[in-house]
């Protein structure tokens, strides 16, 4: 019998990049929930419906009316991807990302100590570990927590209430912590695709500071194949780093998009910094490595390039997109 896995946030950019990874082996039946804000697009999740081991369902996990139509049988596990995620909506207003990330959590984690789910992995942030300098190591498991804007905060504040029920409850929980994703079904708020779409239309690329940060970048397939890792031999209680050791600078990005169009390097301008902009992030990766197996198999050179590509091909998909982010 396929286990029952509920998956929040199925609709955005690495839930249905998970939910596409998964029903290519069959062994699951899916439930997908998503709020639909600007950030959930039905283009991401429409292809899924011809599969008979998936339902989607409208839901908010911040509203328990809407959770209990959805907990009306009992999960196997939750992946908890619902939350909202963009730094700069975060410092303009906090309250979505408090009310998304905290009392979200803190739905679903009373759903698992009802025994309504068997299991749940919290999908986290390398940012809750803070800002590192440059010839600083990398954040491992147990790096303490020093969120520097609105957005990470409400991040860690869910990881903390999740290691809260593990250590009181001992309920059956995980978290993984991922350095910056890329890749296809990205929001085009987001750095390379917003690069991408500015770099076809020849708008100005927006660079903060001298574009000097450094993110170490994770495609979303091997993110996938991580957190697919981690729900078949992950242990409860356990905090799992993914990275990729693909450190770039903003602006290393941004210019290498640039030579794959073939643009004018001209199209970049730099831009007043972010408030609180976190210097570089760094993962250490390597507990997830020698525990479970894991390590990740696509280049930046290859990932960049496959994401392109698919931004080329998916243009009106780019769009329809921005007009909805607009319109928040």
């Amino acid at each position: 019998m396929n286990k029952k896995v509920l998956i929040t946030g199925g609709a955005g950019f690495i839930g249905s990049n998970f939910i596409r990874y998964l029903l290519q082996t069959n062994n699951y039946d899916i439930t997908n929930i998503d709020a639909m804000t600007y950030a959930g697009n039905e283009e991401n999740v429409k292809i899924f419906s011809s599969y008979s081991n998936y339902r989607f369902i409208k839901a908010d996990i911040t509203n328990n009316l809407e959770l209990e139509k959805v907990f009306h049988c009992h999960y196997d596990m939750i992946i908890n991807f619902a939350a909202e995620t963009h730094v700069d909506r975060s410092i303009q207003n906090a309250s979505s990302f408090i009310h998304t990330n905290v009392i979200g959590t803190h739905n679903l984690l009373q759903k698992v100590l009802e025994e309504k789910s068997g299991k749940m992995i919290q999908i986290s942030t390398d940012e809750v570990y803070g800002s590192i300098g440059l010839k600083e190591k990398s954040f491992t498991e147990t790096t303490p927590l020093s969120p520097n804007n609105p957005y990470s905060a409400s991040k860690a504040s869910a990881d903390l209430l999740v290691r809260s029920f593990y250590q009181t409850y001992k309920l059956p929980l995980i978290i993984t912590r991922c350095s910056n994703n890329y890749g296809p079904y990205q929001h085009p708020e987001k750095l390379i695709p917003k690069t991408i779409y500015h770099a076809l239309n020849n708008l100005e690329i927006p660079v903060y500071g001298n574009g000097s940060n450094i993110r170490d970048w994770l495609f979303v397939e091997d993110h996938c194949r991580a957190i697919h890792t981690v729900m078949e031999r992950g242990m409860s209680g356990e905090i799992y780093n993914i990275g990729s050791n693909n450190e770039r600078t903003n602006l290393e990005v941004v210019q290498t998009i640039l030579k794959i169009l073939g643009k004018n390097e001209k199209l970049i301008t730099f831009v007043e910094d972010r408030k609180g902009h976190d210097y570089r992030y760094a993962i250490n990766w390597s507990k997830l490595n020698h525990k479970l197996g894991w390590t990740p198999s696509i280049s930046f050179e290859a990932g960049i390039q496959k994401t392109v590509e698919w931004y080329i091909d998916h243009y009106q998909w780019v769009e329809k997109s921005v007009k909805a982010g607009d319109k928040k």
